[in-house]
């Protein structure tokens, strides 16, 4: 099983989160790998001191390239699911059974775990409405009852993982579900818990996000749109 953090200058709480990663999930070995996104401090330094492996892919491309490239290492590698989450924090390495349990047990193949199902210590006022409203958008778009679209922390099967398509570097949220539900993987939420940030501060701002994931969402509908009307091979 492969479990990956995407980390952008996160030397002040990296190798503290390595270090909660847990060492197996259900009599399976975890291996732990950074990918780290070109960052400018020690961030893959610590990483590896923490017992971390670290994937460069090569100056800051985004989040969304981040993830795109851990997904692909776990594809590469055979692992029969793959997890991911924030470097900073916010989330708990400690509970990715939770996020794995429906796919080794065969009810899921994407899991997103949901903030807003869980418990969350402490938000920003304007984060969590920011949160609602795009969530809301993401179910109008999806026809899915979803509860936290923005959320950090998720898995997927073998399958899934080497099937997806994050259409674009800035981030991936979004799009990486509405590709997967438009390609008929089967969706599961999980309750999570979710903790305050207390170093650095998030990349996210609402104007160049919106103005990012936008055109992307627009891609992946399309995309999705052109899967259905192609002529079906006899």
């Amino acid at each position: 099983m492969l479990f990956f953090l995407p980390a952008y200058d996160e030397a002040a709480t990296i190798a503290a989160v390595v270090r909660r990663v847990p060492a197996e999930v259900a009599g399976r070995p975890v291996h732990c790998v950074v990918v780290d996104d070109g960052s400018t401090d020690d961030t893959a330094a610590r990483a590896r001191a923490a017992g971390a492996e670290v994937l460069g892919p090569g100056g800051n491309q985004g989040l969304g390239a981040a993830v795109r490239s851990g997904l692909a290492l776990a594809a590469t590698r055979g692992a029969v699911a793959v997890a991911f989450c924030d470097a900073d924090g916010e989330y708990a390495p400690e509970e990715l059974h939770r996020l794995v349990a429906p796919i080794l047990a065969g009810d899921a193949d994407y899991v997103v775990g949901s903030r807003f199902a869980g418990r969350i210590h402490r938000m920003w006022p304007h984060r969590r409405l920011g949160n609602r409203v795009l969530t809301a958008g993401l179910v109008w778009v999806a026809r899915q009852p979803l509860t936290d679209g923005q959320s950090g922390y998720r898995a997927l099967s073998a399958e899934a993982a080497a099937a997806a398509r994050i259409a674009h570097d800035y981030n991936y949220a979004q799009v990486l579900t509405l590709d997967l539900l438009s390609r008929g993987f089967r969706y599961a939420e999980v309750p999570i818990s979710y903790a305050f940030r207390r170093h650095g501060r998030s990349f996210v701002r609402l104007g160049p996000y919106v103005r990012r994931v936008v055109p992307a969402v627009r891609t992946v509908l399309r995309d999705a749109a052109d899967r259905e009307l192609a002529p079906v091979p006899v």
